[in-house]
Order: structure tokens, then C-alpha cells, then sequence
């Protein structure tokens, strides 16, 4: 346990931040989850809406340094691609 005045304050600080990040990551996986659930139903407009949605979050997620840019990247670059591939 921390035993400072200075750590025990450190400690509180983490314990939010994890909190926090906790959230975003799944805001981001749920997101990621809708468009994907989207295309193996087959409907493209859905998928459409769904990843302009989720293209949002998966940006501002990444602005926050949540997840690494390169790997937002990725994220959107596949749905997109699943996307395109529909018939």
C-alpha cells in the first residue's frame, strides 16, 4: 500500500484513469461488434450507418491515446473492406 501522501493520491489517480479507459475500450469493442453483426446479417444501409458510428468512436478513442493510432487504423480499414466486399 502506497505510504505516502503524494503515492496514496497517485494511487486514487490510476484507479480513475483505469476506470475510464476501462469504459472506452469497451465502448470501441462494442462499436467494432454492432458493424460486424451488421454484415454478417447481410445489410449493407445498417453497416453503412453502423460504421460512420462507430468510425467516430473508434477515432476519438484513439485521439485519447486509448488505443494506438496504427491500430484504429487497421479497425476502420477492415470493417470498411467487409463493408465493400458485401454483394
Amino acid at each position: 500500500m502506497a505510504n505516502t501522501k503524494q503515492a496514496r493520491k497517485r494511487a486514487r489517480q490510476a484507479q480513475a484513469r483505469n476506470t475510464r479507459n476501462s469504459a472506452l475500450r469497451s465502448r470501441l469493442r462494442t462499436a467494432i461488434k454492432a458493424v460486424r453483426k451488421a454484415i454478417a446479417a447481410g445489410d449493407k444501409n445498417a453497416a453503412n450507418e453502423l460504421f460512420r458510428k462507430a468510425t467516430s468512436v473508434i477515432d476519438s478513442i484513439a485521439d485519447k491515446g486509448i488505443v494506438h493510432k496504427n491500430k484504429a487504423a487497421r479497425h476502420k480499414s477492415r470493417l470498411a473492406a467487409a463493408i465493400k466486399a458485401m454483394a
